[in-house]
């Protein structure tokens, strides 16, 4: 090997031209792995916070109206809740159950509580998780209350407890493949009306009932 030869195979072996951009590249997928995931948990837990907001908003409105709850009390608590989950695209993923919750009046074996009205919003197929309109009305199904075993909610005498639901099929910010195991959040809230003097709800606007 002349001198000149050894001189040239020196200078290649001292070249480090162009190493920083190797290394990038093998470190690069899994550098927008790491920054891809981040960013579709940072929005998995925002909708979190947003479904939860939902559901304690809509029922501390629902319990505030007083004198009387009408139809047209329940279309305004959800647009409010339209309002809170349209970052989500809430409506079309998600639903909202509201349940007045009472006493039913039964004495006995069938004393309890009772759904005594229910609506519904959101165009997600979801059924009410402890039961629909009237449950509990004649007998003794709701007689621990609502809720999950050892959280019922019951209502006193006299009263109602708004009851709600909440069920969101959460949608991906970047791909189906950052979801998390369980896509679907679900929140339950509940508030006590204030000073509410009729718990039966009316229609005096004659709207369409926003059944479940």
């Amino acid at each position: 090997m002349t001198a000149r030869s050894r001189n040239v195979l020196f200078r290649l072996l001292r070249d480090e031209d162009g190493l920083a951009f190797v290394e990038f590249a093998f470190v690069a997928p899994l550098l927008l792995l790491l920054i891809l995931g981040g960013l579709e948990l940072a929005y998995y837990a925002l909708s979190q916070m947003r479904v939860n907001q939902i559901a304690m908003t809509v029922a501390d409105n629902a319990g505030r109206v007083v004198t009387g709850i009408d139809e047209a009390n329940v279309y305004e608590v959800f647009s409010g809740a339209e309002v809170i989950g349209e970052p989500i695209d809430f409506e079309a993923n998600g639903r909202i159950v509201l349940s007045s919750l009472q006493p039913n009046g039964q004495r006995g074996r069938r004393a309890g509580q009772m759904i005594n009205w229910q609506r519904c919003w959101g165009d997600l197929d979801v059924d009410p998780a402890y039961g629909g309109e009237d449950t509990g009305r004649n007998d003794e199904t709701l007689e621990d209350g609502m809720g999950s075993a050892g959280n019922r909610i019951t209502s006193d005498e006299g009263t109602a407890v708004m009851v709600v639901e909440v069920t969101y099929d959460y949608q991906p910010l970047i791909n189906a493949d950052f979801m998390p195991l369980n896509p679907v959040i679900r929140h339950e809230s509940a508030f006590n009306v204030r000073g509410r003097q009729n718990n039966n709800i009316t229609n005096s606007q004659e709207l369409s009932r926003l059944t479940c």
